[in-house]
């Protein structure tokens, strides 16, 4: 299985390519959609595991398997959907989602695109300390993106944008911790 995964790698990666940009496309254009993935995205166990996709990125990446990166980038995506919709719902995640859904279908200007670029922009650099074995590079890229997230969160959806910050930290935690155990299991081999 490896082997075939080896040779096709980039056939892999462009295939999971093309299913993300996909489903971007089916969520941004289809309403049903996109109100079904916000319903399920409003079970806090979603937003807990989307910065756990950051530790596999960050070891496809290393091993510079182009598929992997796909692949969990593609997992990340979707994964505000693999729950179940929650029978009850924190009124700061109901009224954070309210705003982060009213934020994404509302009036696109230059602020929210060059926002939304960051997005590709923290792939890009997270993948390439890693691709280059920079890991001290990949935890401030980390790092960045979680502080960042969090004053957006704050910044633009006030008092409820702070509901993110446990998710956030958690994530940021966790990832750190499994790039210092790597690097540590690294150095003593």
């Amino acid at each position: 299985m490896m082997g075939f995964i080896k040779r096709n790698d980039k056939k892999i990666a462009a295939l999971f390519l093309i299913l993300t940009i996909g489903f971007l496309v089916l969520f941004l254009s289809n309403k049903e959609f996109s109100d079904w993935a916000y319903s399920r995205h409003q079970n806090i166990l979603s937003w807990y595991i989307r910065p756990l996709f950051i530790i596999p990125l960050c070891w496809f990446a290393y091993k510079k398997s182009l598929s992997g990166i796909s692949i969990t980038i593609f997992a990340l995506f979707t994964s505000m959907f693999w729950f179940n919709t929650p029978e009850v719902v924190a009124p700061a995640v109901e009224e954070f989602l309210a705003f982060e859904k009213s934020y994404t279908f509302g009036a696109w200007d230059f602020q929210k695109i060059f926002l939304s670029l960051s997005v590709p922009l923290f792939f890009y650099l997270l993948t390439l300390a890693f691709w280059k074995r920079k890991l001290m590079y990949g935890i401030y890229v980390i790092a960045g993106a979680a502080v960042l997230k969090v004053i957006w969160s704050v910044a633009f959806a006030g008092s409820s944008g702070a509901s993110i910050i446990k998710p956030a930290i958690t994530g940021l935690v966790l990832c750190i911790g499994a790039v210092y155990l790597f690097i540590r299991k690294k150095n003593k081999v």
